[in-house]
């Protein structure tokens, strides 16, 4: 895959090319569309948390750039869908950060174990949320 970047020409190589195929797939977005407006980072509540910012984010995915996978932005996506509404080509960047964990997890890395949560903590906590923290933190 070639870039015209004004002047000069990017070109992806093919290890890059399949890594954004992979969540392009995965998310069903078609991140291509994507012309870095910025009003997803903007209206993103959790963007001064972020290493990375959510605009950017889907740059470095249009590009192929895997080191995503290691940012700490894909963890901190709440979900909420303020960029989803917000963006004016309809991409919804909460899905392509779901797809980006779920490349992430399926590495066998797990980040939360049941056993390590206090069995106190355990009973007290909602089971929606031990649910949705395992979906987001086990492989």
């Amino acid at each position: 895959m070639t870039l015209l970047l004004s002047s000069r020409t990017l070109r992806i190589s093919e290890m890059d090319r399949r890594f954004y195929e992979k969540v392009r797939d995965l998310s069903g977005e078609e991140i291509d569309l994507c012309y870095q407006c910025g009003i997803c980072s903007g209206s993103c509540p959790m963007a001064s948390e972020m290493d990375i910012l959510p605009s950017t984010l889907i740059r470095l995915v249009q590009l192929g750039q895997t080191e995503v996978l290691e940012s700490e932005t894909i963890w901190l996506c709440s979900s909420c869908f303020t960029c989803s509404v917000r963006c004016p080509r309809g991409i919804d960047i909460a899905k392509v950060a779901e797809a980006l964990r779920q490349m992430k997890l399926r590495k066998d890395v797990d980040y939360v174990h049941l056993n390590k949560i206090p069995k106190d903590e355990r009973e007290r906590l909602p089971q929606i949320a031990l649910v949705s923290n395992f979906r987001k933190f086990t492989a």
